[in-house]
Parts: C-alpha cells; structure tokens; sequence
C-alpha cells in the first residue's frame, strides 16, 4: 500500500508525537509516584530508564513504522517473520484496550473541567462525596462518548487536517497553561519545601530494589515507549525526518513535562500548611484517581484569598488534563483504526467502526470503578510485554543490520553507535524479566490468591487475560500475516 498522507514538517511531526507521550500519567500519576518512591531519590533512576529503556525503544518504533509503512501487525511481521504477527496483534490490542477506559478518563477530565467553570465544583463542600456521586452515576458513560467522539472527529479528518493540526493546537495550549500554573506555584508561600523534596536524593531511598522498578514503569507509562502509538504515527514521517533526533525530542520533551508538573503539585501542596502534604499527595482514590479528582480541587480553593482566582487557576488546570488527555486518546483511535485499515478497510469506514466499539466496550468501565481498575491494571502491566515484543522482532531482524541500515540509513541526521545493540539485545530483555520475576514474587507474597483470575488487580487476573488473547492470536497467526502481507 503506498503512503498517501505525510506529517507536513518537524514540528507537526514532533507535536502530534509528543501529544501521545503526554498525558494525564504526566500530570496525576507522576507526583503521585515520585511522593511514594522518596521525592528526588526517585528521579534518578527515572532519568536511567529514559535513556536504557524509553528514548532506544522509541527510536525502535520511529524506524519501524518509518520503513514498514504498516501498523503493529504489520510492523512487526514485516521485521520479525510471518511467525510473530500473533506478537505485533498483541503490540496493537493493548493500546486498543486501554483505548476504552481511557476514553472514560478523558471523559472525566472534560466533566471536571466544565464542573469547575460552571462553577459546581467549588460549591461542593466534600470533594469525594462529590467525586464518588459523579462516578457512581451515568455523567461518565456520557462524557464518555463525548471524549471518543472528539478523538473520532479528529482521526476521521485525517494526518493533516486533524491529528497534526489539532495536536499542534492541544500541546502548544497545553505547554502555555503549565507555564503559567508553573509561575503561580512557585510564588506560593512555602512552595519552595515542596520544590526541595522533589530534587532531594535519599542513598537508602535510591538502594531500594522498589524505587527503581516503579522508576522503569513510570517511564513507560510517561512517555509512551513500547505502547506502538509512536510506530503508528511514524508510518506518517518523510524519508528525510531524522529518527534518532526525533526520539530523543520526544523522550526529553515528555520528561520535562512531567517535572513542570511535579513542580506545580508539589509547591501547590506543600504551601498549604493546614493539610499533611504527604499524606495527601500519595493518595490513591479509586482507580489511582484520588489526587486529581479528590484531593486538588481541595488545594485550588485555598491557594488565595479570591475564589474568582482560584477558580481561574483550577480551570486552567484541569483544561490540560483534558488536552493531555485528548492528544493520547487521538493516538489510540488512530491505532486501532490504521490497524483495520491495513486489513482492508477504507479510513472513514474503519474510524466509524473503530469509534463504536470504542464506546460500546467503554461501557462496563464507565458504570464499574471495580471493572476500570482491572483493566487498567491488566493492559497497563501489559505495556512491558509489548516492548519485550519489540525488542524481539528487532533481535530477529538482526540488531546490527537495523541499526545501520534503518536507524542510520536514509534521513539520519545524528548515527546512532553499537551501544544500541547491546541495550535492545540485552538491557530491555533484561529489564523485562526482573520486572515481571519481581511483580511475580510480590504478587504471591502480599496476595494468596495471587494466582485468582477473577480479582481485580493481581497477577492471577493479568496472566489469564494475557494468555487468552495470545492464544487468539496464535490461532489466527496464519490468517493475520496473509491479510498485512501485501
């Protein structure tokens, strides 16, 4: 199939991109993380997994999708073997699945956003009285299909005219929005303790086996690495786009993000002397919600004596929630609709499909926080198996070889030297096996039914899930090959 539709430029190119990597992870789960991993001692290992993890496998999807041209299935067939498309199927599921409780986020943040200019939210006089009522009721399942409707419209119109023009517009605002957040936070009184907890290192914090592997999970989820949203949109990249450069823009940029956001939280919490900072900030509320939805509405009432202004500020904020949210929901849909496409099916035929199965799977996340956790916690687990996939098919391809001759092949500004061999061949297969051996052990030692497939967050439930789908696909692996195989 020939590519018909390019990014225009760098800039969009890098935009769109950076639209997938940040999201609400960067805003709400980063701080929450860094508070309970020991402040600055968890920024350290952060920044190792960045570049030994993060930045070497978005320069793997960049050049895949760059020089397949093709979706994960696709991708990952065309560089592994028609023997591991079953492997590129579950590259592409995952994000899919997230896809439909993520819409249910996004959908969140767009209430509490239109909640706090309306003025309800602040007339609340509990937060999670408030938060428990929303999520309880129907407003989710219909901010729901608001938040997947809006992504739909956006891929339906194309690389150009939607995800590249709106993704310009949603993560240049969302930029100008923490910018001024970021001002106001650390003018507060006192914002400088909280300043000084999130660059503080700890050596016994930083020794602990714990802190590191929350370190490489937040990295993954950070900037989106593995996920294959990156492949899809690198399908879209000009010969001439620079792989390497691209990547690391893009694994640098997302960080920086994340630590203007643990900026403005942690100075915002920490000059609030009438509340335990700590205890507060590592809260974690339904579904790890507590933090966003719960507990900052709280803060952004009493960060000033005017209640006009402090609305202005919470408005502010939860609008970039909703951009970040949008910009990787955006993302997700144009997977799971480039992965149709490449069996066959027309862009806007594929984008309604694609946009009703997203709503109507949604569903049971959006009426059931016990349903959103599990998958939440089973699809974003298994985020580390797709980027063990990755590193797989380019194993199989021969690391070497792809190095030279697709990473540093036609567009190659900066050529990347043989220390990449040795982290996709060896540290990313490594840091895949500790983390699961670790999560593995964890699970049976703190959950006796750790191996129960029908709770909600342990092992048990993940492993079934896991190995049902793969299976699917190992079953249809012929029939998957012979359809992205032109």
């Amino acid at each position: 199939m020939k590519q018909a539709e390019f990014f225009t430029s760098r800039w969009g190119l890098i935009l769109a991109t950076l639209g997938i990597a940040i999201g609400t992870g960067n805003i709400w789960r980063f701080s929450r993380i860094v508070a309970q991993n020991g402040g600055g001692s968890f920024l350290i290992p952060w920044v190792v997994f960045l570049l030994v993890w993060s930045v070497p496998l978005i320069i793997a999807e960049f050049a895949i999708g760059k020089s397949t041209r093709s979706g994960p299935i696709g991708a990952i067939t065309k560089t592994a073997g028609k023997k591991y498309s079953w492997m590129g199927a579950f590259v592409a599921f995952v994000p899919t699945a997230i896809m439909f409780y993520y819409s249910v986020v996004t959908g969140w943040c767009i209430y509490y956003f239109y909640s706090t200019v309306s003025g309800n939210l602040f007339n609340a006089n509990d937060h999670l009285v408030y938060w428990n009522n929303f999520s309880s009721g129907y407003l989710p399942l219909l901010f729901h299909f608001i938040a997947i409707s809006i992504g739909a419209i956006v891929v339906y119109r194309g690389i150009v005219k939607g995800i590249e023009k709106v993704n310009k517009f949603l993560v240049s605002s969302l930029i100008i929005i923490l910018l001024i957040l970021l001002i106001r936070s650390v003018t507060l009184p006192n914002s400088i303790e909280g300043i000084k907890y999130l660059f503080s290192a700890d050596l016994d914090q930083m020794l602990n086996i714990k802190v590191w592997l929350n370190a490489l999970t937040q990295n993954a989820w950070d900037t989106g690495a593995g996920w294959g949203l990156i492949l899809t949109y690198a399908i879209y990249m000009k010969k001439k786009e620079d792989i390497t450069l691209n990547a690391a823009l893009i694994g640098f940029g997302n960080n920086s993000i994340s630590l203007i956001a643990g900026i403005i939280i942690f100075s915002t919490v920490f000059s609030l002397s009438s509340i335990d900072a700590m205890e507060q900030i590592s809260q974690s509320g339904p579904a790890n919600t507590g933090l966003t939805f719960i507990y900052l509405p709280k803060l952004f009432a009493i960060i000033s004596e005017s209640m006009f202004v402090n609305s202005i500020f919470a408005a502010l904020f939860f609008l970039a929630l909703s951009f970040a949210a949008t910009s990787s929901l955006i993302s997700m849909i144009e997977l799971t609709t480039r992965t149709f496409i490449d069996f066959g099916l027309p862009r806007k035929r594929a984008i309604i499909f694609v946009a009703a199965l997203g709503f109507l799977l949604g569903i049971p996340s959006a009426l059931s926080s016990n349903f959103f956790a599990n998958q939440d916690w089973v699809w974003g687990v298994g985020l580390i198996l797709s980027g063990a996939f990755i590193s797989f098919s380019i194993i199989k391809y021969g690391i070497n070889k792809f190095r030279v001759e697709i990473i540093n092949g036609e567009g190659s500004e900066i050529k990347i030297g043989k220390w990449y061999n040795v982290i996709i061949g060896f540290l990313i297969p490594l840091q895949v096996i500790v983390l699961l051996i670790w999560w593995l052990v964890s699970s049976a030692s703190w959950d006796p039914e750790w191996w129960n497939p029908l709770n909600t967050e342990n092992a048990g439930t993940c492993l079934f899930q896991w190995a049902l789908v793969i299976s699917l696909f190992l079953i249809f692996n012929k029939y998957l090959s012979k359809k992205v195989i032109n």
